[in-house]
Order: structure tokens, then sequence, then C-alpha cells
């Protein structure tokens, strides 16, 4: 009997341990939750909805029901349609759309000379080309059966076909890929204006982001809350020491050791899988140094009152976990439902996503990203001031 009533003490004990705890018991529930809404409605799946511009500089019936046809399909989601190339090109340069379509102003003409179609791809999201690529086509072959079908249209002068073939603008595309028969010449240019991406290429930056992202934060868990768990920390305290100047050591620690590991991922992607920096290695140090920091900045504020490691962990992983997926690092942030594209963009991880894609798979400057530098910047500034405001040394 008396062993029972240790058990029940036992178990009291943990359970009064855990009460006074109150973010283990928040994160015990919240983050399981996030995980089921993340791969229950965000993850997998096809890509859907992808934003693209349609150039029509027609009115004619062959126009219209080509422009029914892609806005009836679900890959695509018409953000404009326009008769101006060269705001549509802009479009898709400026990353606001994923590609165009362009209809030639002959397109409902009743000449029996080759049509030519342009799609105008961003093949720095190479998951979304993937996509759009095969639509397209499909789309065109839908158009040739139901023009065909059609007696108010009179696109075929014989009974002979030709086949849509597909000509990509870089040297090296493969152009095996044969198309369904048309009632009347057209062809299909594929513009990929970054030329060949492969999937690495285009996981590989993010994954770079998440993993100084990932190792900052989970790193200054063992830093200062650790330190604080084990009494270093108040022991530290005990000197002349302030609190500006124990930050700002442990940030510069840190830094330092993700520096030397930023330089070691980014050497691993160059030799291990051929990767290649458009924008230069030097840009891509730039920003990695940038996302260190403001995660570090963000380890600070969430260590701040935190009294031991494992509470640090329970607060940290539903910030983390939710970062690594709605960020844009497997997946594009515009196939996601609304709910979690407006949730990744509060996160810095998704601007440090975007400004690494931007600089090593379509060679921009720091000058062409400092939308997403500005706001990593902002970021980081939140962070300190919010964790040495709120850093409690008694803790």
């Amino acid at each position: 009997m008396s062993e029972l009533k240790k058990i029940y003490w036992l178990i009291k004990k943990d359970l009064l341990s855990l009460k006074r705890h109150p973010p283990r018991i928040v994160a015990m529930i919240v983050f399981p939750l996030i995980m089921m809404l993340l791969f229950g409605y965000g993850m997998g799946g096809e890509l859907s909805n992808l934003p693209i511009v349609v150039v029509s500089q027609d009115n004619g019936q062959l126009s219209n029901m080509t422009l029914e046809t892609i806005k009836d399909t679900d890959v695509y989601k018409v953000v404009e349609v326009t008769d101006n190339i060269d705001n549509a090109k802009q479009m898709v340069d400026d990353g606001k759309v994923k590609a165009a379509i362009i209809l030639p102003a002959d397109y409902d003409s009743n000449s029996t000379g080759s049509k030519s179609v342009t799609l105008y791809l961003d093949s720095s999201d190479q998951m979304a080309s993937q996509v759009i690529i095969p639509a397209t086509q499909g789309i065109f072959s839908k158009i040739s059966a139901m023009a065909s079908q059609s007696q108010n249209m009179q696109l075929a002068s014989s009974q002979g076909t030709v086949q849509l073939s597909q000509q990509n603008a870089s040297a090296n595309h493969n152009t095996d890929n044969t198309l369904n028969e048309f009632s009347e010449a057209v062809s299909l240019h594929i513009t990929k204006i970054y030329g060949n991406i492969r999937y690495m290429d285009f996981l590989v930056p993010a994954i770079l982001g998440m993993t100084i992202m990932m190792s900052c934060m989970m790193g200054m868990g063992s830093s200062i809350a650790g330190e604080r768990e084990t009494g270093e920390l108040p022991r530290l305290f005990m000197t002349p020491t302030n609190i500006s100047t124990v930050i700002g050591g442990k940030i510069i620690s840190k830094l330092l050791v993700e520096l030397v590991k930023a330089l070691i991922l980014l050497g691993l992607a160059i030799f291990l899988f051929n990767v290649s920096i458009k924008g230069g290695i030097i840009p891509t140090f730039i920003l990695l140094v940038l996302g260190a920091i403001c995660f570090v900045g963000f380890g600070v504020m969430l260590s701040a009152r935190t009294s031991t490691q494992e509470d640090y962990t329970q607060m940290v992983m539903p910030f983390c976990m939710p970062m690594m997926f709605v960020s844009g690092v497997f997946y594009p942030i515009e196939t996601m439902p609304w709910i979690f594209q407006k949730i990744a963009y509060i996160f810095p991880l998704t601007y440090l996503n975007d400004a690494m894609r931007g600089v090593m798979l379509k060679g921009q400057t720091l000058g062409d990203v400092w939308i997403d530098i500005v706001i990593l910047i902002a970021f980081t500034l939140l962070f300190f001031i919010i964790g040495v405001k709120t850093f409690n040394r008694d803790v």
C-alpha cells in the first residue's frame, strides 16, 4: 500500500511540475494541432491555382474559347488578361505570376500559316514549371479538338493535320515531347527565363535558410535557457555584468559558429550537388549572415523568460515547424490554402527564402531583393528589442 502512495505522490509531483510551466501545456496542445492542420490541408496533393497572366490581342471566337478554357483549368489562376506583351512579361520577371500565355495577334485569323503561342515561364520555381508546361500543352490540345468540332469556325482547310511542336528557348531543352494534332498549324514556344532548373536547385536555397533558422533558434535554447537551468547564467549575473553584455556575447559566439556553418553548407551545395549560384557567393553569404542574426534574435526573444531548456523547446517548436512548411521551402506558397499564404508572410523565413532563391537561381543582386532584406532587418530589430526588454535575469 505504501508503494502505491509513493507512485501517487510521484505522479502528483510531475503534474504539479507541468502546471508550473504553462508553456509546456500550451505547446503540448498547440503543436500537434498545427501539424495536423499543415499536413491535412496545406501539404501534399496536386499543385493548383498557380497565378498566370494571359495576353490576348484579338476578340475572335477562338480567342474567347481559349480564354474560357484556360480560366476553367484548376492548375491556373488567371490574375489578369491583357493585350500588352511587355507588361505581361514584366509581371513574370517581377515574380507576380508564374507564367504568361501569349496568344499571337493573328490567333483568330483563318490563314493557313503557323500560329505561334508563347509560354513565358518563371523557371526558378521548378515545381510550378513541371505542372504548368504539360497543363498548357493539354489546354491547346483541348482547344484544337473543340475548334475542329465547331461548325462556326473554319479553322481547317483540309483533312490533314499537323502536330503541335514544343520549342524551348533554352538550348539545352529536350524537344522530344509531341502533342495532340491540331486542325491548323500551331507551335508552342516555351521560354524559360532562368533556364532549366532542377528540383535540387530549387530546394537548396531554402534548405540553407531553414538549416540556419533551426540551428540558430535551437542553439539559443541551450545557450541561454539551458545555462539558466544549470545555474551558469545566474552565477554570471552575480558578477558586475549587465544584460546587454551577456546577450551580446551569446549572440557573437553563436554567429561565429553559424558563419562557419554557412560557408561549409555553401561549399557542400556546390561540390556535392553541383548547385550554381548565379548571383555570386558573397551576396548569398551575406543573406545567410543576415538570416542568422534574425533567427538568433528570435531565439533571444523566446528564451528571455524561460527557466528551463525544455520550456524553451516547447515554445520554439510551434514556430519552427510551421515556418518549415508554409514558408515555401518544399512547396510554392501560392498553391497553399489562402490562410496559410497569409501566415507565411508573417514569418521571416519566407523573406529569407525569397531572397536566397532570387540571388542563387535568378542571378539577382542584393539591390534587387532589397524589400526582403529590409523586412528581415525589421524583424531582427523587433526580436532584439523585445528580447532585451523582457529578459529576466532572475528566472
